[in-house]
C-alpha cells in the first residue's frame, strides 16, 4: 500500500517540476516553493492524509494548467485582436 503511494506521490512531483518550468515567477522560485511543501509533509504516515495530500497536488496541477492555458489565450488575443 505504502509503495503504490510513494509513487503517486513520486509521480505527482515530477509532473509539478515540469509545469513548474513555465511558472511566472520562475521556476526557481517554483522549485524552491514545491520543495518545502513536500519537505514540510516528509513524515505524514497516515495513508488517508496522504491521499488527501494527493488530490489537493494534482488540484494544484489543474490550476497550473488553467493559468498557462490563460496565459496562451491572453498572448494569442494580444496577437490577433486589437483593443479598439
Amino acid at each position: 500500500m505504502a509503495n503504490s503511494l510513494r509513487g503517486e506521490v513520486l509521480n505527482l512531483y515530477k509532473n509539478l517540476l515540469y509545469l513548474g518550468r513555465e511558472y511566472p515567477k520562475g521556476a526557481d522560485y517554483f522549485r524552491s516553493r514545491l520543495k518545502a511543501a513536500f519537505l514540510k509533509n516528509k513524515d505524514v504516515k497516515d495513508p488517508e492524509k496522504i491521499k488527501q495530500l494527493i488530490t489537493r497536488g494534482e488540484f494544484v496541477i489543474k490550476e497550473l494548467e488553467a493559468l498557462y492555458f490563460l496565459r496562451k489565450y491572453r498572448a494569442m488575443k494580444q496577437r490577433y485582436y486589437s483593443d479598439d
